[in-house]
């Protein structure tokens, strides 16, 4: 018996921004290679029924995780689709799926190859015999672009005026990165006590006002932070190219509001550490940033060297939470269950005695059970 899924379709060519447009339960379409890790979090979060790729959604050039992550949540994913689909398709159009077939009413749409388990797995082992020759590339562009880098990156950077010091404060920077969610609740205790300045990297800001803090300092080329976020930063820095063109200024232009602008090499999250370290911030917290091979084959760099110079320029200021919420998961102790459990029974044990009705039940059990064993 054929199984089909029907839903209402959404389209978008960049995954971040399609999100935006989910309320649940959508079929979505999309063009994104190597599905990576936060998209799938993020698609999966908004609970969508199926997702319809029309690029390779594991290529088998990495072991990129997010088809893994999807197939996982039962989410059905046909990848390879005819490009045309955009075109043929409407955001809000009802759609059906039958195995790699796409229909809108009875009309055919588009086909495509369906990802299943033993598929993703064979295409997961093809990633990882290949991994190697992928590593040595990613260390040889990695050492030498910070041949290049490191002048810039090592010497002590002008920083620009803001309206927080970071003097000798505990600093957390934020990053939408993989598991930034459980990354953040579990230091959520830190934050409320410590109260340590909260730097937003791009969509970072949304992150913190997702949990409820304001960020203190946006720091970013503006691609992926919202308009709320922006309205309730104290602090905002444009990151510039090195030549000083700062395309993300026309953004804040457009808003009315005012920025810095801060021209490094790298990327906007080694410039929050950079400006953290160089602000004389006592330690630094950095919550979902990237850090390794994956990561970075994630978000399209072929090499981690600014990374690399300045986590070394850091040094033992910085602690890096990613993960946290999976390296410690609390267990309650006996003693903690033992008292538990008193204050559960304390109150059935004062209902026994209240109700005459009840007290008789359990006094006739007692009588019954004293004749059975004596």
């Amino acid at each position: 018996m054929r199984t089909y899924q029907t839903a209402k379709v959404v389209l978008g060519k960049r995954t971040k921004e399609l999100v935006k447009n989910l309320q649940g339960g959508e079929i979505v379409v999309l063009d994104h290679a190597d599905l990576d890790e936060l998209a799938a979090e993020m698609l999966i979060a908004k609970r969508v029924q199926a997702v319809l790729n029309v690029a390779p959604t594991i290529t088998g050039r990495y072991r990129s995780k997010g088809t893994l992550l999807l197939n996982n949540a039962g989410i059905k994913l046909v990848d390879n689709i005819d490009q045309d689909i955009f075109e043929r398709l409407s955001d809000g159009d009802l759609i059906s799926i039958d195995g790699g077939k796409i229909y809108r009413d009875k009309e055919f749409i588009a086909k495509g190859r369906v990802l299943s388990g033993s598929l993703i797995k064979e295409l997961l082992e093809k990633a990882e015999n290949n991994e190697e020759i992928l590593l040595q590339d990613f260390v040889d562009n990695t050492l030498e672009y910070a041949s290049k880098e490191k002048i810039v990156l090592l010497q002590k950077i002008p920083l620009p005026r803001l309206d927080v010091s970071l003097r000798y404060q505990f600093v957390v920077v934020a990053v939408r990165g993989p598991g930034y969610r459980e990354d953040l609740a579990a230091i959520r205790g830190f934050i409320e006590e410590e109260k340590p300045i909260l730097i937003g990297v791009d969509g970072g800001a949304d992150a913190l006002l997702e949990c409820g803090f304001r960020p203190d300092i946006i720091i970013g080329d503006m691609d992926s932070v919202s308009d709320e976020a922006l309205s309730k930063a104290k602090n905002i820095i444009v990151h510039a190219y090195p030549n000083g063109e700062a395309p993300g200024m026309t953004r804040i232009k457009e808003l009315k509001l005012k920025a810095e602008i801060m021209a490094l090499p790298g990327t906007s999250e080694d410039v929050a550490m950079l400006l953290a370290y160089q602000g004389g911030a006592s330690m630094i917290v950095a919550v979902g940033t990237h850090s390794n091979l994956v990561d970075f084959l994630e978000k399209g760099r072929s090499g981690m060297a600014s990374t690399l110079l300045v986590r070394l320029k850091v040094g033992d200021r910085l602690i890096d939470a990613k993960g946290v919420s999976r390296l410690y998961q609390r267990r309650f102790t006996m003693k903690e269950l033992g008292w538990l459990l008193i204050a559960a029974l304390v109150p059935l044990f004062a209902l026994i005695f209240i109700s005459p009705s009840i007290y008789g039940f359990f006094q006739s059990l007692f009588i019954r059970l004293r004749l059975i064993f004596l």
